[in-house]
């Protein structure tokens, strides 16, 4: 009974991507035809954005579907989309970042040819059910049919008044035909979702050019992290340890001193404890630098806050991130906005800078904004880079407009999920 049952699903799941989807994939057909079809007279550049937006839409609900029906996994060979800038030339940004993508033209390509090819791999078993029951319904209205004048052909049965020996015939046709219809609605729909994955899923070339990205940014994490180490163990060398060896020989020194000159062994105590003072503010500046303790207690949003209050500079932070990030994309996150806002301070000539933190479809995003002179570029410093590089590893990206006279608007993304119900205030100033 159960085997019957899925069969019986895998009919009507099949019968759902005809008439559910047939109309809206009938429109994005036109609205890729009119892109393609109107790109001459440049109007139909303009509609390549909201048709790769449909046809995605599209694209997403097929994969849900598969992987809902039939446990085949599609992932997304989308490129992650940077911040457009408003106007006509943020928009023309987005005309040429869709127009350039592989996908969107592969999406087109699946929406063209899936009503033909896709509807007969799914309808095929609901078209045998439905003709099935047909001829079950002739064999039971033979005669009203046939003394209306009913004269035509069911598979090879001739229907026809006179004919009346073979009544039954489509019956027993029907009841084969829908019997393997449900028999082979399974196959077909798996079918139908390996088609779908086909044309819908990364390209072997996508895969691999994927593989060359997370290989060389996993062997910049690897050499960020070595640097990390090497700059932790010169700080404690040339700081909190060699304080602590001073502090250890004025104690000696003043363990000696102490019945002969009590005033000298006095001078040497005050001294280590000044080392002292000084190791431990070294050791916290340390740790801070390594990951911030309010950073771990209280999450990003109020880690970011305690850096603009920090800051000489006039910071507003405006957040809408309900919950914490896991640590490691927190840090990231934290640190990539910390080299942002010492960069705006060394470079920009800025006194206000205004950061934007944001969760909105599974993408952290974060935008720092100064108002200062502009010009800023990647390739002339390694400030940018370095931040490109860190947010790389978790397959961030970072993009950048600043013209000359400015404002500088830095845009990162993250990919992100919520680890933890614990909630931080959703917008503030700091």
């Amino acid at each position: 009974m159960t085997n019957t049952k899925k069969r019986l699903n895998a009919v009507a799941q099949g019968g759902f991507w005809f008439f559910v989807m047939l109309f809206p994939m009938l429109l994005g057909y036109l609205l890729l035809s009119l892109a393609v079809g109107m790109a001459g007279i440049g109007l139909g550049l303009l509609l390549i954005p909201p048709t790769a937006v449909y046809l995605r839409r599209l694209a997403d609900l097929r994969r849900r579907k598969v992987k809902q029906w039939r446990g085949i996994d599609i992932p997304e060979p989308y490129r992650a989309a940077p911040e457009f800038a408003p106007g006509f030339g943020g928009y023309w940004r987005k005309v040429v970042f869709h127009g350039t993508d592989p996908a969107f033209w592969r999406d087109g390509a699946w929406v063209v040819v899936d009503p033909v090819v896709g509807a007969f791999l799914a309808v095929l078993p609901l078209a045998m059910v439905l003709n099935g029951l047909y001829g079950m319904v002739i064999s039971v209205l033979w005669d009203v049919l046939t003394r209306h004048g009913f004269n035509d052909w069911y598979l090879f049965v001739h229907v026809h008044h006179g004919n009346e020996g073979l009544r039954w015939a489509p019956a027993a046709a029907g009841v084969l035909e829908l019997a393997l219809g449900v028999v082979i609605a399974p196959a077909l729909l798996d079918a139908h979702a390996r088609w779908s994955r086909l044309l819908l899923a990364p390209t072997p070339a996508q895969i691999e050019a994927r593989m060359k990205h997370l290989t060389a940014t996993r062997a910049d994490a690897l050499d960020t992290q070595a640097a990390e180490l090497r700059r932790i163990e010169r700080d404690l060398h040339d700081g909190a340890q060699a304080r602590l060896v001073a502090m250890g020989l004025h104690l000696n020194a003043a363990s000696q001193l102490l019945e002969k000159n009590p005033e000298a062994a006095q001078k040497l105590l005050l001294e280590a404890r000044d080392s002292s003072a000084k190791a431990l503010s070294e050791l916290r500046d340390l740790v801070r630098g390594i990951h911030p303790p309010v950073l771990a207690d209280r999450g990003l949003v109020d880690a970011v806050r305690a850096l603009a209050l920090d800051s000489a500079l006039d910071v507003e932070v405006r957040a809408e991130v309900p919950g914490r990030q896991d640590p490691p994309l927190e840090s990231a996150a934290y640190f990539a906005i910390s080299e942002a806002l010492a960069n705006v301070a060394k470079h920009a000539a800025a006194d206000r800078v205004w950061i934007d933190l944001r969760l909105t479809g599974g993408l952290l995003k974060i935008t720092v904004t100064d108002n200062g002179v502009g010009g800023a570029d990647p390739e002339r410093g390694s400030g940018l880079r370095g931040i490109e590089r860190r947010l790389a590893t978790f397959d961030g990206i970072l993009a950048l407009s600043s013209p000359q006279g400015g404002p500088t608007v830095v845009t990162m993304e993250l990919p992100c999920v919520s680890s933890s119900p614990k909630t931080s205030s959703s917008s503030g100033t700091a």
